[in-house]
Formats: structure tokens, C-alpha cells, sequence
């Protein structure tokens, strides 16, 4: 069950990669972002539930009421055009807790791809906490190009593996395969996207990270006083 939730996760974090990126409305991705995070509350429910209190079985399921309550967060904001700080300091908690995840798996639960995948989350969680609670709005569209890269391979593709049942028998590869790709592709986005221009636009509202990034201005001239993306003037036009 956790499985096909975790297929969900890569979705929304490639919409909401995509809405930072200014390729998709902030508005239009609070939908995914209320389905998603209602799965991601439903399901660690369900599974304490029926865990008849085995304790390994309500750790695990735990640590997905941090992306439920972070996606739902995220859409209330989208929606209501609210101040994108509670959503930023929040991630501040998600991603110390994602430490403790990964430290969990590495250890605990004796398995290093999750181990790898829940330190992507830590410095995911850890650049929505940059742009939203502290207000580093030049980092928006690296945080939007990690997020999109997050969802293909900590959400979607683990999630085909696991369904398939390819996962537990190469852990070890696949973690490897995770560490290179994160050590080689987070100083590479930088690169291209910290010092790329933010969209002309300010964004409509906030994400699960921080200030979404606003749609494409098709070319038309930017106004100097909307050349960054604003927290919490999302929506005001």
C-alpha cells in the first residue's frame, strides 16, 4: 500500500518541481497536492491501524504523515493565498526528521536505497525550508529542478521497482546508483539554475517548498519590481 503512495510522491513533487520551475500555475497544482497529501494521511493511518502495535510497522508509517501534512499544507496555501513561512518551517522539521529516517534505514531496517532516498528528502525538505521560511528566493528554480529530479527517482521509479518486486534484491546497487546521481546532480543544477533569471511573474502561491515559480511570461518584458519570485503576494495582480 505504502508502495503505491510512494508512485503519488513522484507526482506531485514533479508538478510541484514544474509549478517552481514557472512550467505549471501555482493554483492548478493544489488539486494533486490535496489528493496526494490525502493518500499520504489515509494510508500511515490505516497501516497503524491494522499493525495490531508492532512497532516497526508504526515507525515506518509515521514518516509518511510528513509528506501528507506537507502537501496538504501547500495546497491550503495555494488556495487561500496565505504567507509561505509556516509551510518553510515546517520543511525545517520534515527534514530533520528525514535524517532521522535515513540513519533508520542505513541501520534499522537494513536498507541503504532508502537510506540514500531519505537524505534526498532531508536536502529537499532543507531548500523548501531556504526558500519559503528564510526567504532565499534565488534558490526557487534549483529548488524546482531538485524537486522535479526527486520525483523521478525517490518517487517514481523506486515505486515501479518495489511494485515489480526489483527492488529488495539489488538495494545495495540501487543505492549506489542514488548516491552518484545526487552527489553529481545537485552541484550541476546549481550551476544551471542558480544564476539562471527568476520568472517575470510573481508566483501565485507557495509550495512545498517555498515560493512557487510564476508561468512563463511568453517572451513579454519584465517588470524590474516582479523580477524575483514573492512569498506571500501570490495571487495579488
Amino acid at each position: 500500500m505504502g508502495n503505491v503512495g510512494l508512485l503519488y510522491v513522484g507526482a506531485v513533487l514533479v508538478i510541484n518541481g514544474l509549478m517552481l520551475l514557472g512550467l505549471v500555475e501555482a493554483r492548478a497544482a493544489a488539486p494533486l497536492n490535496i489528493f496526494v497529501g490525502g493518500l499520504q494521511v489515509l494510508t500511515p493511518t490505516y497501516l497503524i491501524f491494522t499493525s495490531g502495535g508492532d512497532p516497526t510497522v508504526v515507525l515506518s508509517a509515521a514518516g509518511l504523515y510528513l509528506f501528507g501534512f506537507t502537501y496538504l499544507y501547500v495546497a491550503f496555501n495555494l488556495l487561500a493565498d496565505l504567507d509561505g513561512t509556516g509551510v518553510g518551517w515546517f520543511s525545517a522539521f520534515v527534514a530533520c526528521c528525514a535524517l532521522v529516517y535515513a540513519g533508520l534505514n542505513f541501520g534499522r531496517f537494513d536498507d541503504p536505497g532508502f537510506g540514500v532516498i531519505w537524505l534526498y528528502w532531508a536536502v529537499l525538505w532543507a531548500l523548501f525550508f531556504l526558500v519559503l521560511g528564510l526567504k532565499r528566493e534565488q534558490l526557487t528554480r534549483f529548488t524546482g529542478a531538485f524537486c522535479l529530479l526527486c520525483g523521478v527517482v525517490t518517487g517514481a521509479a523506486p515505486a515501479f521497482l518495489l511494485l515489480t518486486g526489483e527492488w529488495s534484491d539489488h538495494t545495495t546497487t540501487w543505492a549506489l546508483v542514488l548516491a552518484v546521481l545526487g552527489v553529481v546532480s545537485l552541484p550541476a543544477l546549481y550551476v544551471r539554475f542558480r544564476a539562471h533569471p527568476a520568472p517575470g511573474v510573481p508566483p501565485a502561491a507557495p509550495v512545498p517548498t517555498g515560493a512557487p515559480a510564476a508561468p512563463p511570461t511568453g517572451g513579454a518584458e519584465v517588470r524590474p519590481e516582479a523580477s524575483a519570485p514573492r512569498p506571500g503576494t501570490e495571487g495579488r495582480r
